[in-house]
């Protein structure tokens, strides 16, 4: 039994591990037990009408951090039960015989998973005394992961909503009735310059799946609301007058569907070719336009 244990404590620490790995270093940003959180409770906040607003999207890192901190404290407490009491020193005044040994075991793996170091439990059994120390360094690298990866969802947030309220300026000058009439020069710069935002925000949707779960409360800013904008602007510009400007108009197009791909692929799996984006408007509270 002790054996049976410590190798699941092992595996369900491994597992967390290679969960936090895979959504914070690998390039593809999507662990598979970390992805089924944030999609089950956006799920179920799209079903509650997003009455959290913008505090859904830091609720489900958090709760996704609390999951790989709860994955460590266990794991490493089913290693060290088979050890408890007689595996540790124990200060004067202290009586483990008093506490169930799952909540003991849970409370040493706490404390050096938090690196408290309060020293009123020490390990004595001479493996725990080796392994407790790579509790404490994963502990630490648990909490500088976290508080990196807090810090390092709002470039991509910010580039998203720098490209709605561009897209909402233009929507509101009616540049895409406009199109057919203007220069094909600027066009063609404005649609190069849309089409490297639109590659880029494709990128943070790969790189940083998190920023998908938040929730625009101003729909300015909002990309789900805004992005039919470059749809419109690349149809009007798809029949240019000019080789530059119908060249332009393929690349955001190519642009669009590549962004289009990832949502479907990576957030939108029931969401039919051709009525991505507004199943991505839907998804986020905001009634599409795909005109």
């Amino acid at each position: 039994m002790d054996t049976v244990l410590t190798i699941a404590g092992a595996a369900l620490i491994v597992v967390g591990l290679l969960d936090t790995y895979q959504s914070l270093v690998h390039p593809s940003g999507t662990g598979f037990i970390s992805t089924w959180v944030m999609r089950s409770l956006w799920a179920f906040s799209r079903r509650m009408g997003h009455r959290l607003g913008s505090a859904i999207g830091p609720a489900i890192m958090v709760a996704v951090l609390i999951l790989w901190v709860v994955m460590q404290v266990l794991g490493w407490a089913l290693v060290y039960l088979p050890h408890v009491p007689a595996g540790f020193s124990y200060s004067p005044g202290i009586e483990p015989a008093r506490y169930p040994d799952f909540l003991e075991a849970a409370y040493i793996s706490s404390v050096t998973l938090a690196t408290l170091g309060f020293g009123d439990v020490v390990a004595t059994n001479a493996w725990l005394r080796f392994l407790s120390p790579f509790e404490g360094l994963a502990g630490f690298a648990l909490l500088t992961a976290a508080l990196t990866w807090f810090t390092q969802v709002y470039p991509p947030l910010s580039r998203r909503r720098s490209l709605a309220l561009e897209l909402k300026g233009l929507a509101d000058v009616h540049y895409p009735d406009a199109v057919p009439d203007l220069d094909p020069r600027d066009v063609t710069r404005v649609l190069d310059t849309l089409a490297s935002q639109v590659v880029v925000a494709r990128i943070d949707f790969t790189q940083h799946a998190e920023t998908y779960y938040f929730q625009e409360e101003d729909p300015c800013l909002s990309l789900a609301r805004q992005i039919h904008v470059a749809v419109r602007i690349q149809r009007a510009a798809a029949s240019g007058a000019t080789p530059d400007l119908r060249l332009s108009a393929a690349r955001l197009e190519a642009a669009l569907d590549e962004l289009a791909s990832k949502l479907q692929d990576g957030f939108l799996t029931s969401a039919d070719d051709g009525e991505v984006f507004a199943a991505y408007a839907a998804d986020h509270g905001r009634r599409g336009n795909s005109d």
